[in-house]
């Protein structure tokens, strides 16, 4: 199934930076609580992402992330997810999180 350029653009890619982590032990597969800082225009924004077997939470501090923020909040247990953090998903599940090279301003759009 193919997009068209113009659902690709609806699609509101950004970068932010991890500000805060919490376990997650209602969560059905292993999981985060990830506090985002989006920058000034979009805000701070919360997430729960099954990044566990590659991440410890000391090591995502401070971490900038891309994350779609325009997808509908959705209830993970008594959580309430905001965004979709990204990342490249390996055979066993392990998820490697997509990031920029530099550290870069908060809230930049990726297109």
């Amino acid at each position: 199934m193919h997009l068209t350029w113009n659902e690709f653009e609806r699609t509101d890619m950004r970068v932010g930076t991890i500000i805060e982590i919490n376990d997650f032990p209602e969560a059905r597969k292993p999981a985060y609580q990830l506090t985002i800082d989006f920058g000034t225009e979009i805000g701070v924004r919360k997430s729960s992402a099954q990044i566990t077997k590659r991440y410890q939470k000391e090591d995502l501090l401070h971490r900038q992330v891309v994350a779609v923020v325009n997808f509908p909040k959705k209830q993970i247990g008594k959580f309430m997810s905001e965004c979709l953090v990204l990342g490249a998903v390996g055979e066993e599940g392990d998820v490697i999180l997509l990031a920029p090279d530099f550290k870069i301003e908060n809230g930049l759009r990726i297109g």
